[in-house]
């Protein structure tokens, strides 16, 4: 009875340790099954994020690549931007003449520089300073030579004491270091256009030689381009002779003063733009 009894308590027992193995172990199959799923998902979101991961990292490729690109156009830029200046609103102006430019302005008036607003301004300055300091000598009067630039013409206006005697259109013997000095800036610049103007005062004239004021004034101009041709071996082709009588003065003729300011003869440069820059 006592072994019945515990044999009926071990086979009960054997039977209930084999179902509660059977039911973990379905558990854990299933645990198993859902995990092995999960898994199979997250590879799958890993390589699709390893996919974009690759194409945004070819994206971030040509995106330097096109930034190194803009970067290295713009070194450029900025290093012709660097070279040049803008002059008379497109004109420009290369690093060469602008280290000339700030070189003559070193010696400009400075009352005069710091009525310069613009580039052109600036630029002009310079010419005038140094055209002035080539074609002048030190017993003229600062008045008797005036330079004028507008738009890259340059025009010198000599006053008539300094080139002819009055009323008369031969050029006196003291004109010759200006015509010569006038000569070598013009010689120097092979392309350059050169027209010279006779101006007179409204004082009529008329003799054997002269009969009115536009004959005088063209005579005198045609006197200088002649003795530029003959004695200076300035080329004829590059001169125009010209006269304005008295109908272009630069002041009333109320005095004698301002009528000697009106005696005068304008010699007109026009240079190219890079022929106006090797000026300074």
């Amino acid at each position: 009875m006592k072994k019945s009894m515990i044999l009926a308590t071990t086979l009960g027992l054997s039977l209930t340790i084999s179902c509660v193995s059977k039911k973990k172990y379905t558990e854990l199959e299933g645990n198993l099954f859902r995990t092995q799923s999960e898994l199979a998902e997250v590879n799958k979101e890993k390589a699709e994020l390893e996919e974009k991961m690759t194409a945004i990292e070819k994206r971030v490729a040509e995106y330097n690549a096109r930034i190194n690109s803009l970067r290295d156009t713009n070194s450029s830029l900025e290093e012709a931007n660097n070279s040049l200046l803008a002059f008379n609103g497109s004109a420009p102006i290369s690093k060469n003449h602008r280290a000339k430019l700030e070189q003559t302005l070193q010696n400009v008036d400075p009352t005069l520089l710091a009525e310069a607003k613009t580039m052109e301004d600036s630029v002009n300055l310079a010419i005038q300073y140094n055209l002035k300091k080539n074609i002048t000598s030190e017993t003229e009067n600062e008045d008797d030579i005036k330079i004028d630039i507008e738009n890259t013409v340059v025009m010198i206006s000599v006053s008539d004491k300094l080139l002819f005697n009055t009323a008369s259109y031969r050029i006196s013997p003291k004109a010759n270091p200006l015509l010569e000095k006038l000569a070598e800036v013009i010689n120097a610049e092979p392309s350059l256009q050169v027209m010279i103007e006779g101006h007179t005062d409204p004082r009529s004239i008329s003799n054997a030689v002269v009969q009115d004021n536009w004959d005088l004034s063209v005579k005198r101009a045609t006197s200088i381009v002649r003795e530029l041709q003959l004695k200076y071996k300035v080329a004829p082709e590059k001169m125009i002779a010209a006269g304005r009588a008295s109908y272009l003065p630069v002041v009333e003729n109320d005095t004698p003063e301002n009528m000697a300011l009106n005696r005068r003869t304008r010699i007109v440069l026009i240079p190219d733009l890079d022929m106006f820059f090797s000026m300074l």
